[in-house]
């Protein structure tokens, strides 16, 4: 227990210095991918083993409870106002990064499989702003980078996480010689499932509650414990009968936000800010678990060249071709591009990945050399260089003069955030 309290006392510590920190360019996610290096089995083996069901339980709720709250805050309606860039990241950019991905990745390791390779490249396709939080905070940012951004973030992990689900099956079903079509009807019956249990937790669920709360039956902190018990029972309801609880949890917080009508904005908050605080155990488990290990076996030049390429290309040339036509000018197009940051929907999934590919004898060394080496890059890059290139953005698009605005009602909240800054504070 020991290492729980070391753990726990670098929690607080955090705390305490966490505006200060921010004033130095140095995130949560920073902090607590050091702290798992340094206490972990590679550095002083402080914790206790973390590579264990319970360790990987927590990181599946910990993502879960984020997408469930995060969906649950989209305002459709209101994003579809300012949905250009938004929309050209998504339906373009995504794609588009995923097989960019998938080809760095077979070109790189032409031993990998095709449904391997492009595991890898969905896993690290979705981004995460709080890498890079003055990308959003920041002012001197144009409202329509910083929105799109943070719409992009929001959305694209629950967007990914379908073409997680089947390049897994792919990848299982190669591996295993199983017969055609088989991971395609194991893929469509997880993800069916999944949509099933949000339309129960997530659309019947928040009109029960909506219903409750217009009777007066619930009181402010059961709003809370109802939101956070709907997002846990989305995510495991859907694992208990073989659905993708991820899935799950993001299409039920899109149906319990439209049910109840974004009318528990502080309910979904306290889920969020749960989540927030079982990210710092998730990023200690990265830092522990994978980085302290790849650090200590000095790096594959393959999996620093992809990670390399994949912050940089892979990201920057899809992001580039989306924003084609969108009057936006080319050093705010390679911002865009730079800032996609790889945060914990990619560290969660691939701790999945790696224990579903381990449990069917499918060594996992490629992809998890390369998501760890993407990762860590991106933690220490992106969020070393938020700062100076906001501001260095702001000061050139202000010298330029305005660029197009379109004022959206609300922005899509911020994920993980800071525990110090808010998203719509000025930096």
């Amino acid at each position: 227990m020991e290492g729980l309290a070391i753990l726990a006392g670098v929690f607080v510590l955090y705390a305490l210095a966490a505006s200060r920190l921010d004033r130095l360019w140095i995130t949560a996610p920073m902090v607590f991918v050091v702290a798992g290096v340094v206490l972990g089995p590679t550095g002083a083996g402080a914790l206790p083993s973390l590579e264990n069901s319970t360790t990987l339980l927590i990181t599946e709720l910990t993502l879960a409870l984020l997408l469930f709250a995060d969906a649950s805050t989209v305002r459709l309606r209101e994003v579809r106002q300012d949905a250009v860039l938004p929309g050209r990241l998504l339906a373009i950019g995504l794609p588009l990064t995923m097989l960019a991905g998938a080809i760095a990745a077979r070109l790189l390791y032409t031993d990998v499989a095709w449904a391997e390779a492009a595991l890898i490249a969905a896993i690290l396709a979705p981004t995460d702003v709080a890498l890079g939080l003055a990308v959003v905070t920041n002012r001197v940012v144009p409202a329509r980078i910083r929105r799109a951004l943070n719409v992009e973030s929001g959305l694209n992990d629950g967007i990914v996480t379908p073409f997680v689900t089947l390049f897994l099956a792919v990848a299982l079903a190669t591996e295993e010689g199983a017969g055609e079509g088989s991971w395609g009807v194991e893929a469509l019956t997880q993800i069916g499932l999944a949509i099933g249990t949000a339309v129960v937790i997530g659309a019947l669920g928040g009109k029960l509650l909506a219903r409750a709360r217009a009777r007066g039956w619930t009181t402010p902190l059961s709003d809370q414990l109802a939101v956070l018990g709907m997002a846990v029972l989305a995510y495991q309801g859907a694992v208990a009968i073989g659905g993708n609880g991820f899935v799950a949890a993001f299409v039920g917080g899109l149906l319990f936000g439209a049910a109840t009508r974004r009318s528990l904005g502080e309910a979904v908050e306290f889920t969020d800010s749960i989540g927030l605080f079982m990210s710092f155990f998730v990023w200690t488990v990265f830092g522990a678990v994978f980085v302290g290990q790849v650090i200590e076996a000095g790096g594959p030049g393959r999996a620093i060249a992809y990670a390399v390429a994949s912050l940089t290309l892979v990201r920057m040339l899809p992001v580039a071709v989306a924003l084609i036509g969108s009057r936006l000018r080319p050093d705010a197009r390679i911002f865009m591009g730079w800032f996609g940051p790889r945060g914990l929907a990619s560290v969660v999934f691939t701790l999945v990945a790696a224990e579903e590919l381990t449990a069917h004898g499918v060594a996992p060394d490629a992809l998890v050399d390369v998501a760890t080496w993407t990762i860590l890059l991106s933690v220490m890059a992106h969020g070393l260089t938020a700062h100076p290139l906001s501001s260095a953005l702001g000061r050139r698009l202000t010298g330029a003069g305005p660029i197009p605005e379109v004022e959206a009602a609300a922005d899509v909240a911020v994920r993980r955030r800071s525990l110090s800054e808010r998203p719509d504070e000025g930096a």
